[in-house]
């Protein structure tokens, strides 16, 4: 007569098998709560809430644009050894006393500087330059009535950016 003897099998935990197969997705359960964590605490930095002002508000920045290339503007910023901005204008030099540079993140608005650029009697424009981190920048010099206002890109590594339209 054949016997089985089926209790000296061990019990399904202490089985390689059901651990291996349970894996799998257990860990597609925690990726998706890590997931929801990370869009619940990130902000969405390119969403804008007041998107319709944002599209009217285009027209008058393109009057500063051209307001710019009616008086001559056009500028070279150029970083100094010592880590400090200095501004230097081709052509038409504006009256202001100070000037202020925005230094845009591509997509994280909380990356975002001001530096404020102060006249040094040479007419050139100074300020020490703000630490930021990553390699591309959207930079646009304005006065301070808003009037007129110049715009480049700076990548990291380079040490002169041209605002505008040089000649």
């Amino acid at each position: 007569m054949h016997t089985n003897n089926i209790s000296s099998a061990p019990p399904w935990f202490r089985q390689r098998w059901p651990w291996l197969l349970m894996a799998g997705p257990a860990i597609v359960v925690v990726a998706g709560f890590i997931t929801l964590w990370l869009a619940i605490d990130s902000a969405d930095g390119l969403v804008a809430d007041d998107y319709y002002k944002q599209g009217k508000a285009i027209n008058k920045t393109i009057t500063r644009d051209t307001n710019a290339v009616k008086l001559g503007f056009a500028a070279r910023l150029n970083l100094t050894t010592d880590g400090r901005l200095q501004l230097t204008f081709i052509g038409a030099t504006p009256e202001a006393e100070r000037l202020r540079l925005k230094l845009h993140h591509p997509t994280r608005a909380g990356f975002d500087r001001e530096v404020l650029l102060a006249r040094t009697p040479d007419g050139s424009y100074t300020a020490a330059m703000p630490s930021i981190n990553t390699t591309r920048w959207s930079m646009t010099l304005e006065d301070e009535a808003l009037s007129w206002r110049l715009t480049g890109d700076w990548r990291a590594g380079e040490s002169s950016i041209a605002l505008g339209r040089l000649k």
